[in-house]
């Protein structure tokens, strides 16, 4: 049974690994294609609006249509969006093929979630979630050096191209492996909620990613940010006239999901913010090259990793509550050890506070995506995949806005946005974020989740 989530992981990493790995390769592809890296950023951008509008209709699909079939299908859309990204010859031709690659990623891993939710017992269901969410967390990590290895040594075409071997046998795989889930009986498309949701959530991360890694004056993030607010607010009235909307919001009404889903995010936001910042402080900081400081963050994929090992222990012995509470403060203390960094810091130190921080994120994300998804039913989990998946790219687009804002707004003080002392500030600011979540875990019931993690509350006599 470990095949099914290792399949699953590796399409996870892909659709992961993508949305980070050409960032150090935007000004050698800027200079082939003839244009600047700063247009070619709206590569970046086009690959996350596309996540964000169809992974809203990704449950939908499943449901419908078969999820092995949508999950393969998925892949193969990925696969085709890669090979016309080595063979761009154009900006304009660049941009959409990123937008067909994030059509393919929007439905891999919320489709490969609901696979799991629907495959597995709830006893099960954390270990399985634990293989599948690793190479998610080293996805992001191993972009950067993975990128600017390729790009160095060979050319940038082919950081599209290694897709091809890997979604070929991922295809393959699929058809052998996974099971055939029967499709659920489904009421037509929700199509005017298709479309608030979609432009919601491409409005917001469209909007927000723009503003923190501007591709176009931040006027237009700020006014596309508005918008998908906007649309979100429709849709939430929207919800109240329609019997089977898109995304249900009454899943917030249940306790478990709807807490563990905020607290979540509020932590993803902080964390979101890490793979920005410390390349970053790393690079114009403390010297080193782009090279050396994606080593030295790779390291927290080490943690994740070691993660693994402990996980399914851990929640035996705390259950689900306990551990998310103890993995937030762990990681919003963690977070804020990394504004005493300074040039003279030796490096083992970085390496050991990073190692901590991936083992740390890792355990929080797998036992929180365990806790969602055993809390809620075999019908709603179509709809619990999308919607978490929707929340986990708009907190991943607010961490990287929250940290360009900070250092900005620190600029106007010391008059360099990228002083040390303004990564410093930052850092106090995603922890302080972190910590947040803290409460938010803690207002979840003791007993909550103890069917698939093990542990065994007893009431007070």
């Amino acid at each position: 049974m470990n095949t099914i989530p290792l399949i699953i992981a590796f399409a996870f990493f892909m659709e992961m690994m993508d949305s980070t790995v050409i960032a150090t390769s935007l000004p050698v592809i800027a200079a082939d294609l003839g244009t600047s890296p700063i247009a070619l950023k709206l590569a970046l951008t086009s690959y996350l609006v596309a996540l964000g509008m169809f992974i809203p209709v990704s449950g939908w699909m499943a449901d419908t249509f078969g999820a092995r079939r949508v999950f393969r299908t998925a892949i193969l859309v990925f696969v085709i969006g890669s090979v016309a990204c080595a063979f761009s010859d154009s900006l304009l031709t660049f941009v959409l093929s990123r937008f067909l690659q994030g059509m393919g990623g929007s439905m891999m891993v919320p489709v490969g979630r609901l696979i799991l939710v629907r495959t597995f017992e709830k006893k099960d269901l954390v270990h399985a979630m634990t293989l599948m969410t690793i190479p998610g967390l080293i996805g992001p990590m191993a972009g950067p050096p993975l990128g600017g290895f390729l790009t160095t040594y060979l050319s940038w075409h082919w950081i599209f191209l290694v897709n091809v071997p890997i979604g070929l046998v991922g295809i393959w795989m699929c058809g052998i492996y996974l099971p055939d889930i029967a499709r659920r009986e489904t009421s037509g498309l929700d199509w005017k909620g298709f479309l608030l949701t979609g432009t919601a959530a491409a409005g917001i991360v469209f909007g927000l990613s723009v503003i923190s890694l501007p591709a176009l004056p931040p006027v237009v993030g700020v006014v596309t940010t508005l918008v998908g607010v906007c649309a979100l607010g429709a849709y939430v009235r929207h919800t109240r006239r329609t019997a089977r909307p898109i995304l249900d919001p009454v899943l917030f009404r249940n306790r478990a999901f709807g807490l563990t889903l905020l607290g979540t995010n509020l932590f993803r936001i902080s964390s979101g913010s890490m793979p920005f910042l410390m390349p970053l402080m790393l690079q114009t900081g403390f010297g080193y090259n782009a090279f050396q400081s994606g080593l030295i963050t790779f390291t927290g994929a080490f943690g994740a990793i070691s993660m693994k090992f402990i996980v399914k222990r851990a929640l035996a012995a705390l259950g689900f509550r306990t551990a998310l509470v103890i993995a937030s403060l762990g990681g919003a203390l963690l977070t804020l050890s990394m504004a005493g960094f300074q040039p003279d810091t030796p490096v083992w130190v970085f390496v050991l506070v990073l190692y901590v921080t991936g083992l740390t994120r890792s355990f929080l994300f797998t036992s929180s995506n365990g806790l969602m998804f055993t809390s809620v039913g075999s019908d709603e989990a179509s709809q619990a995949t999308a919607m978490s998946s929707v929340f986990q790219q708009v907190s991943l687009a607010l961490g990287v806005a929250l940290a360009g804002f900070v250092l900005e707004a620190a600029g106007w003080f010391t008059g360099d946005t990228l002083a040390l002392v303004n990564f410093h500030v930052a850092f106090m600011v995603t922890a302080g974020l972190a910590l947040v979540s803290v409460p938010v875990f803690a207002l979840l019931s003791a007993s909550a989740g103890q069917d698939a993690s093990g542990h065994r509350f007893r009431t007070p006599a």
